[in-house]
């Protein structure tokens, strides 16, 4: 697939998932979309976002909720230097 092809099929991706109205409809589409291990992953990185904005130290992190310090540490610099996705999130939760 080209760099075009995948850039309008993403959009196609976000689109769809903009559609879906409820909690209910989200998770059937991600159990559709995903596998367990790849809604897992999503969910881990979720998962330690508050923590990491309250200063806690990734091995705290990591024994309170099981996550790999690996993981915590790309979630971190996703923080810190990614697109602001989940700072959006974040925010938009909050409202």
């Amino acid at each position: 697939m080209s760099t075009r092809q995948e850039k309008a099929a993403e959009n196609e991706l976000f689109a769809a998932i903009l559609s879906l109205e409820s909690i209910a409809e989200l998770r059937a589409f991600f159990e559709d979309l995903c596998t367990p291990a790849e809604l897992e992953a999503i969910t881990d990185r979720w998962s330690v976002v508050p923590a990491l904005l309250e200063g806690t130290p990734y091995r705290e992190i990591s024994h309170q909720t099981g996550v790999s310090v690996t993981t915590i540490g790309r979630v971190a610099r996703c923080l810190t230097h990614g697109a602001g996705g989940y700072q959006i999130a974040l925010k938009r939760q909050k409202q």
